[in-house]
């Protein structure tokens, strides 16, 4: 025992010692087995095609590069993997139709793949990609059946959680994901997932959290990354969620072809626009934000009539904007009605009524009927998420001032920045009105100077003639007739005109206008040709004459 222990020491080596070190070194060389369960499918990949290349085949060695490629998000090489294995190998076992139809699944191609799956024989893997494609084909009566096939099992419970989060049922999702969590602590992916969720119901700063537990042990995952990067963008802002997303941006180094994409149509997103029309056409069928944020993009163009054809049913909130827009644009009533029908159906569902886009369909459902106690119910109880949201406070001071509220709404329509709405005449028509109603007549005669000549120009001189008129700000009421008078000669804008300048005399009796005033009054006389006006100023003369008041 004692030499034993000596000899190794000294250097010698007991056959004992050596047959162990031979086991170690053999325990060194890499196996397919040892890299599939550390999911490292790139190096199972690498390992695979390195023995292909000396001629050490593993068994099934096709399959299981297939297997890698697919994991890898290689979709259309696990496509050509198996449709080769099917087609040259008639050995090739039938469940490899059924890995066929998940890549063609994941390729968007649903009809190839219900086809391939319905070649394989039955089984949960079957059961779950049926149970999706009934989704996408909006089968409800064949998703119900495939759903009653799924069982208390992990993988069939992941798939009703996606189909939840797929149908905007965010909450049930979050139920499946953290019951699996309590059963299985070391699934930190699900993390991601609940994460998701939590975004989804507009929870940013929650989401925030959950996957902070998630990038403490995978610090480089790009899926948690990018969804890290959009919460900063919903709490923050783009330049905060891109600089999130500084890991990232170098998109050469992913490895998934998916994550590039996905990196590249959040950086539109991020910067507001930019690129969209270049980047986001070809993810139509890949993302399906991508869809939805190709039509925000037109909406924001005002290129309306593109956005209709991109959309599809289950959509309801943007099919809602398109159908406001156009109704708004072409004067249909019947869009607005679709609009509005589609807005309540978001607003009044289970799933999306206390999410803030649920208030806000409500909020413009409530719009487009016209009822603004009600806009303002929904609008208030989100606006501490909007304070610097310039449509938001558009929708909001518009509903201020149908109900009377002119002080609050000019306050929150000076808030707007849009330099695009601030030239809308729906925004100049309701601010004129507040600065009048506020008893700020010259502001309102200022907008008007500043829009120079056009149809609208003309549409705002009557508002602010009636509307000064209407509340006794007659100087700017008579300035506003006079204008219209000149632009339109045969119209009788003569009453109106003769009705204001005899409310600024009756003001300056009142000592409630400047004597001043009264200089100015004949001129806008004298510009009319009707015979009752040198009676008028025939009596104004003789006032101003007697109170000693200059004319001229």
């Amino acid at each position: 025992q004692i030499l034993s222990r000596v000899k190794p020491a000294l250097g010698g080596e007991t056959p004992v010692s050596i047959s162990e070190k031979k086991k170690k070194n053999k325990s060194k060389v890499p196996q397919l087995e040892d890299y599939l369960q550390q999911r490292d499918y790139l190096g199972a990949l690498t390992l695979l095609e390195f023995q292909r290349s000396i001629g050490e085949k593993e068994e099934h060695a096709d399959l299981w590069i297939g297997y890698c490629a697919f994991h890898l998000g290689d979709y259309k090489r696990a496509m050509e993997v198996f449709l080769h294995s099917l087609t040259m190998k008639p050995e090739c076992p039938a469940e490899v139709w059924v890995y066929l139809a998940c890549s063609l699944f994941f390729l968007g191609l649903y009809k190839e793949a219900e086809e391939a799956a319905s070649k394989g024989p039955m089984s949960p893997l079957q059961n779950r990609l049926l149970f999706h494609l009934a989704h996408k084909f909006n089968d409800e009566k064949r998703l119900m059946s495939f759903h009653q096939n799924l069982e208390d099992v992990t993988e069939d419970q992941l798939s009703l959680a996606s189909i939840h989060y797929m149908r905007s049922h965010y909450q049930e999702a979050i139920d499946i994901y953290k019951r699996l969590l309590l059963q299985n602590r070391d699934f930190l992916a699900l993390k991601v997932y609940v994460a998701l969720c939590y975004y989804k119901l507009d929870y940013y700063d929650v989401s925030q959290e959950v996957l902070a537990v998630y990038l403490q042990s995978i610090p480089d995952s790009t899926i948690a990354l990018n969804l890290k990067a959009c919460n900063h963008f919903r709490l923050y802002n783009g330049k905060a969620a891109e600089a999130e997303l500084k890991n990232l941006i170098d998109i050469s180094s992913c490895s998934f072809e998916f994550a590039k994409e996905l990196i590249r149509h959040n950086l539109v997103v991020f910067r507001g626009g930019e690129g969209a029309l270049q980047v986001l056409p070809p993810l139509i069928d890949v993302i399906p934000e991508a869809r939805l944020n190709l039509v925000i993009y037109y909406l924001r163009q005002d290129q309306t009539v593109h956005s209709e054809h991109l959309l599809f049913s289950q959509e309801y909130i943007l099919k809602g904007v398109v159908n406001a827009a156009l109704g708004q644009e072409i004067g249909s009533r019947d869009y607005l009605k679709i609009a509005q029908q589609f807005f309540q159906l978001v607003g009044g569902s289970a799933s999306e009524c206390d999410t803030i886009p649920g208030r806000q369909c409500m909020a413009s459902c409530f719009f487009l009927l016209r009822q603004f106690e009600d806009v303002l119910i929904y609008l208030n109880s989100i606006k501490g998420y909007f304070y610097n949201d310039d449509t938001f406070n558009f929708n909001y001071a518009q509903a201020k001032a149908a109900l009377g509220n002119y002080k609050e709404a000019e306050e929150v329509f000076l808030l707007i920045q849009s330099e695009k709405i601030k030239n809308d005449y729906v925004y100049l028509s309701w601010l004129a009105r507040c600065y009048i109603m506020n008893q700020k007549g010259r502001l309102a005669w200022e907008l008007y100077l500043k829009m120079g000549t056009s149809s609208d120009s003309f549409s705002l001189l009557q508002l602010i003639a009636n509307d000064c008129y209407k509340m006794g700000q007659f100087y700017y009421a008579a300035k506003a007739f006079d204008a219209l008078e000149k632009l339109d000669p045969g119209s009788n804008y003569w009453e109106g005109k003769r009705g204001a300048c005899v409310g600024i005399f009756q003001l300056i009796l009142a000592n409630k206008e400047s004597k001043e005033t009264l200089k100015e009054v004949v001129p806008l006389l004298r510009n009319s040709g009707n015979p009752q006006v040198e009676y008028i100023i025939r009596a104004l003369r003789k006032w101003a004459k007697d109170n000693r008041v200059l004319l001229s």
